[in-house]
């Protein structure tokens, strides 16, 4: 495809989505542990700069914050919008249950699907980040929606790495595979599909995540676009930000290698290094967020 077809293409993309409203709400569970939830909320903060929307973290990410900020979208959104909603955190799955670990009670899958249910919004995304995060692709899945989970099933019930790789997805134009100057949800989960594999190669573990996407209208993901750059509007990225990002994503591996060698040091090293990097990471973090 010719340099200004291309570039046709993606303005015809772009004064297309004018006649829509794009609604997002992306929320951070639980973390259990300071590293995970500083990391949930880094996550939610990057994807709510870059798909607008609700984001809600700590104590905010409540059930009932939750059900009203979809309850919200439900009453805002029109047939002809789009809706993504993005969970980072934790998930449990007892055999029958999938549940989002949040601040007080849970809310569970099929609670999610019956809130989802209500919204207008023609096309919808579900991004689930979570452990056990297949066990929801079932329950989730409807005519105009694309569900994407972390796990294969409910049983993969480590923590994820994948929504680091989502997030990454959306920021970098390599993740543009067809070249047309914008990310759709399709081309985001074959970019952090393929990153989360080779996160557990390099780090010669046996993975215990495998990502899915669920796609109803069989080619939705492929037309759902996430976000635009070059003609199609998305500013150039600043080269200073861009190196924080890396350093970032630095960070976040060295703690990932950190804790998964644990058991061969002692306590006190462990933690020691485990404390630096967390402070290096939320000095990077706050950086970032100027």
């Amino acid at each position: 495809m010719g340099c200004g077809v291309k570039r046709l293409a993606a303005l015809i993309l772009f004064s297309s989505a004018l006649h829509a409203a794009t609604y997002a709400v992306t929320v951070a569970g639980l973390g259990g542990e300071p590293d995970y939830a500083m990391r949930f909320a880094a996550w939610a903060r990057d994807l709510g700069k870059l798909a607008g929307g609700e984001t809600l973290t700590g104590p905010d990410a409540s059930r009932e914050r939750v059900r009203a900020a979809l309850r919200k979208v439900a009453i805002d959104a029109a047939p002809e919008d789009d809706f993504v909603l993005t969970l980072i955190g934790h998930g449990t799955w007892d055999g029958a249950d999938y549940r989002f670990n949040l601040p007080g009670p849970d809310i569970t899958a099929a609670e999610l699907a019956g809130l989802l249910n209500a919204i207008k919004a023609g096309r919808q995304l579900v991004v689930n980040t979570t452990s056990a995060s297949g066990a929801t692709l079932e329950v989730l899945k409807a005519p105009g929606r694309v569900v994407v989970a972390a796990t294969k099933s409910g049983t993969e019930r480590l923590i994820t790495v994948f929504p680091r790789y989502w997030v990454e997805a959306l920021r970098d134009p390599a993740a543009d595979t067809d070249k047309n100057e914008s990310i759709s949800a399709a081309e985001a989960f074959r970019y952090a599909e393929q990153k989360t594999k080779s996160f557990y190669e390099t780090q010669k573990r046996l993975a215990t995540e495998h990502p899915q996407l669920a796609d109803a209208e069989k080619g939705l993901a492929g037309r759902f676009i996430l976000t635009r750059f070059g003609v199609a509007g998305a500013a150039l990225k600043d080269p200073a930000k861009r190196a924080l990002l890396a350093k970032k994503e630095d960070l976040e591996q060295q703690i990932d290698k950190l804790k998964y060698e644990k058991a061969a040091m002692p306590d006190a090293v462990y933690k020691t290094r485990l404390i630096a990097l967390l402070l290096e990471l939320a000095k990077t973090q706050e950086e970032l967020d100027k």
